[in-house]
């Protein structure tokens, strides 16, 4: 349906994805199995869902998925506010990516209009 190297969200999800794994190598081993793994799994969710919806039949479908991936992307930020809460990493290396992470999320609602 569409090419998901040409989509824009796409491309954005992935430096988030990057940028989140960055971030996260700095807390201590203690959240390896909690919080890292969590946000990880969601980073990688956004991209992810997004790149599975292009790759369906039906404009329907790829809707579904890019709801998929803003949900991901709204849990997303929940964890890194509580990174923030938490005093694990400082808020001015956290915010940027927060920041992305809404940027994102705007992308996805205008795009899901679109379809």
């Amino acid at each position: 349906m569409h090419k998901v190297e040409n989509l824009k969200i796409w491309e954005k999800s992935i430096e988030l994805t990057k940028a989140v794994y960055l971030l996260v190598s700095e807390l201590s081993s203690d959240e390896k199995f909690g919080l890292t793994s969590q946000i990880k799994r969601c980073a990688i969710s956004i991209p992810s869902n997004i790149a599975e919806g292009a790759g369906r039949n039906s404009r329907k479908e790829f809707k579904h998925f890019l709801s998929i991936a803003n949900g991901s992307s709204y849990e997303l930020q929940t964890q890194l506010i509580l990174i923030i809460e938490l005093d694990l990493i400082n808020k001015s290396k956290v915010q940027p990516i927060i920041e992305l992470c809404i940027e994102i999320q705007k992308m996805n609602y205008a795009f899901q209009q679109k379809l």
